[in-house]
């Protein structure tokens, strides 16, 4: 590797150093809300690097891109971990955590988020896939003696091996069919009419199941709610939304360069995304406890956002990132009230919980509403803009009864996400006074909320700026 290549992989490489300096430091200085808000700085940094950093070449080994598209998720995803850092200062307090191993974990899976959004082969996917979940295994099960929380990190270790096999053994068969790792070049190679097209083709397959497992597509959506539920909060929100964001981010090239090369998966991720959005919605009708609801709510999102995949093109592209942005602002804000609220007893979980907490906490019962507010889609809340973008694209491509049966699932939604806010200001009275959030927690979730406003309200900036980075 040249400097040029280290000087491309420049945000990658202070997310990977800042994470083992801190691993270092934590085991000598053990001051929980330092190592945090250090770990907090370094992927602002690194977030500040990619995005004004020009870098000195794109192509990094055949492996990796260094294009505005792969600097931009960097940003998105860098940004994350730092708000989920800051966001997990009195959480880390209030159960003891080693605050220099979990800001650790978290930078080195920032690393793995920015990685795989700038894959451009089966190897460096298959790395960077593998940095992000190896944290993720860690950090699931962080709060120790939790039993619940135990065999929440036990299923994701399960599945998420499972899906490690189903993408070796996928990326094996397009190699043998294609002849190629690069991306582009192994989609593209499906188009070839010899013998081994059906053995590409079973690798495809295959590689969707991978996914599946990934970004809780149904079937392989099993896992989620239980994982949500035993994981700490913050680490819920960010496996709701970055972690599920970069695996996405990664296809999206892929299948706006791939033209006609990958039409036969396209009716695959079809079925795939009415299959989720239909499963996820009934499955989250019935839910009482909140981790458990945006969990289901989760797979229903990947549902919406594999409409933008299948679309693809100009409109696809601007979709899904927008949609991306304002799904993890808003799925973010939820669990970050959910962390605010934890205290001693632990976590709030059943909608019992919040009942009535509106008459002590009216901030942030408040910011609550309007972020599930938006995940429904209720104008003029940036929900709104930005499910009309994605179904208005799914009309434009000619795929309207993805429109209709998400318009539909929308609708639905509706019940699931007011059932919490209406819980939140219900007349009784909470049975427990939660504890004060943080000067640093409010300010946070209140900038998050006026994002979504600001969006909802003036999306142009945004669009704009997606227009320019599309692959």
């Amino acid at each position: 590797m040249n400097q040029e290549s280290l000087q491309s992989l420049l945000p990658q490489i202070l997310l990977a150093l800042g994470s083992t300096a801190i691993l270092l430091g934590g085991a000598w200085v053990r001051n929980r809300r330092l190592w945090l808000l250090v770990g907090a700085l370094v992927a602002i940094v690194a977030a500040l690097v990619a995005a004004f950093v020009e870098p000195p070449q794109i192509d990094i080994l055949g492996m990796y891109s260094a294009s505005a598209y792969a600097r931009f998720c960097t940003v998105l995803w860098s940004l994350t971990v730092a708000a989920t850092l800051v966001i997990s200062c009195r959480y880390v307090d209030i159960f003891r955590f080693g605050g220099g191993e979990y800001a650790s974990l978290m930078l080195f899976a920032a690393a793995g988020m920015s990685l795989l959004s700038a894959a451009t082969s089966f190897v460096g996917l298959f790395l960077g896939l593998e940095v992000l979940t190896l944290a993720l295994y860690i950090l699931i099960a962080f709060r120790h003696g939790d039993t619940r929380g135990a065999e929440a990190g036990m299923k994701y270790l399960v599945f998420g091996a499972v899906a490690t096999a189903f993408l070796a053994f996928a990326i094996a068969l397009i190699y043998t069919a294609t002849g190629t790792f690069n991306l582009q070049a192994a989609a593209v190679g499906l188009q070839a009419g010899d013998g081994l097209r059906p053995l590409g083709l079973a690798g495809w397959a295959l590689l969707l199941v991978a996914v599946g497992f990934k970004i809780s597509l149904v079937p392989f959506h099993l896992w989620t709610p239980d994982v949500y539920q035993g994981a700490p909060a913050p680490v819920s929100g960010l496996l709701a939304t970055a972690a599920k964001g970069a695996v996405l981010a990664a296809f999206l090239p892929l299948l706006v360069m791939s033209g006609e090369g990958i039409a036969d998966i396209k009716a695959i991720l079809w079925l795939l995304a009415i299959a989720t959005m239909l499963v996820g919605t009934f499955a989250a009708l019935p839910q009482t406890n909140i981790k458990r609801m945006l969990a289901y709510s989760s797979v229903v999102h990947m549902g919406y956002l594999m409409i933008a995949l299948i679309v693809a093109g100009a409109d696809g592209s601007r979709a899904l990132l927008f949609y991306l942005v304002v799904y993890s602002l808003a799925t973010f804000g939820a669990f970050g009230i959910i962390t605010t609220f934890a205290d001693e007893n632990g976590e709030i979980q059943d909608y019992d919980d919040l009942r009535g907490l509106a008459a002590l906490h009216p901030r942030r019962s408040a910011l609550l509403a309007v972020f599930l507010l938006s995940l429904t889609g209720i104008p003029p809340l940036a929900g709104f803009f930005a499910k009309f973008g994605l179904f208005q694209a799914a009309f434009r491509g000619g795929y309207a009864e993805l429109a209709v049966i998400g318009v539909i699932a929308s609708v639905i939604s509706v019940y699931y996400y007011v059932r919490p806010v209406i819980a939140l200001y219900a007349p009784e009275s909470a049975s427990v006074c939660r504890d004060v959030a943080a000067r640093s927690e409010t300010l946070l979730l209140v900038g998050c909320a006026a994002v979504i406003v600001i969006l909802g309200v003036y999306p142009t900036p945004l669009l704009s700026l997606v227009a320019l980075i599309i692959p």
